[in-house]
């Protein structure tokens, strides 16, 4: 059954590399750039609206759902290994996992959870938000990276 789906999944693996992809590249090369020349008070308010609004099935879905579709993506590079693509379906799934949905959760989550326990007035919150900037694009540069190296890996494994 997994060889008949492979080819679509790895599809959707693509498409939803692409799409995480996009959405942390966008935030990394303009968004908080953006924010980072507001006051710290206004950049955290607004860094706050937006790690609430973006929990939504659209975008979950489609960072958490390739996660698992990279999961199954995995073993069937196993189980196939002698078939042409599947060391790059392997990298693609792995790079995927590893720099989207775990980075995500150990380090721009926890982040997350930090300015949002900050008073945004205070002068403690102008340092939260100096190493928030620093710390976050950080790792929004390795996610989106990971992202965009999974989806090229699919596309080579694809063909």
């Amino acid at each position: 059954m997994i060889p008949k789906l492979l080819p679509t999944l790895i599809f959707i693996a693509a498409i939803g590399s692409g799409v995480v992809g996009g959405v942390f590249f966008a935030f990394s090369n303009f968004v908080m750039p953006a924010m980072a020349r507001l006051p710290a008070a206004g950049g955290i308010a607004a860094m706050n609206s937006i790690n609430i609004t973006v929990i939504t099935p659209m975008f979950m879905t489609a960072l958490f759902g390739t996660g698992l579709i990279c999961l199954v993506l995995i073993a069937g590079a196993i189980i196939g290994w002698q078939q042409p693509g599947s060391f790059w379906l392997l990298a693609g799934a792995v790079i995927y996992l590893v720099g989207n949905p775990i980075v995500t959760m150990v380090f721009n989550v926890p982040l997350n959870d930090a300015l949002a326990a900050v008073d945004p007035a205070s002068s403690n919150g102008a340092a939260v938000w100096t190493t928030y900037l620093r710390d976050w694009v950080m790792w929004n540069h390795v996610r989106a990276i990971a992202a965009i190296t999974a989806l090229a890996s699919f596309w080579f494994a694809a063909r």
